[in-house]
């Protein structure tokens, strides 16, 4: 059996440092996504449609690590890989004050032998077994690539974000660097079971040369 440590491989883009900002070149890849828009009034730890999207993405994530593990031929063995998010509004800004327009994509990196096949015999899978929730038909297996980017691993609750946000956006100021992209965050921690202050989680935007 071949076995990917895709966590220790990739440690340069998932483990930054919290101290500083880095830049960094991140290649492309290809993650299961469904894309989703949190309803007025609600934000991602209340919306009924986000929390049925994150069922269908760790769903499909989970039937392709145990079916690539149990394949008679060249079977596979890696660890799922932490759930990431993209974050944006109509307006294509971010925004912690205005919560109840976020537009998201949220996704989870897949190992390169992964196919658009299994892809889609692993979503047939989990509707047989579980039913039909709708979010099964939105999600996808597709190519995501952000290039030139800064990152920095932020440490503590999702609602002090912000600070770390502006120390991002002082780095690029004072390094020649415009903003471009979608607010891009890493989930290391599972808030249902870490305390906050412990929390952590990767920030990256993608940034171009001025």
């Amino acid at each position: 059996m071949i076995k990917l440590d895709l966590r220790k491989e990739l440690k340069y883009l998932y483990a930054p440092s919290a101290r500083k900002v880095e830049v960094v070149q991140v290649p492309r890849f290809q993650f299961a996504m469904i894309d989703g828009q949190i309803e007025p009034g609600q934000g991602p730890s209340t919306s009924p449609s986000f929390a049925e999207a994150m069922q269908a993405l760790y769903g499909i994530a989970y039937t392709l690590k145990f079916t690539s593990k149990l394949r008679k031929e060249n079977p596979f063995d890696y660890p799922v890989m932490a759930l990431e998010g993209l974050w944006w509004t109509k307006s294509g800004e971010f925004s912690f004050d205005r919560k109840d327009d976020w537009l998201y994509t949220v996704m989870i990196l897949q190992p390169d032998h992964i196919t658009p096949a299994m892809f889609a015999e692993g979503v047939e899978q989990i509707r047989k077994k579980r039913g039909d929730n709708p979010s099964l038909a939105k999600l996808r297996l597709a190519p995501f690539e952000e290039g030139l980017s800064m990152q920095i691993m932020h440490i503590g609750p999702y609602a002090d974000e912000p600070a770390t946000l502006a120390r991002m956006d002082a780095f690029a100021r004072e390094n020649g660097y415009r903003l471009r992209g979608k607010h891009h965050e890493i989930y290391l921690g599972d808030p249902r079971r870490a305390k906050p202050e412990k929390l952590k989680t990767v920030l990256r935007h993608p940034v171009e040369k001025i």
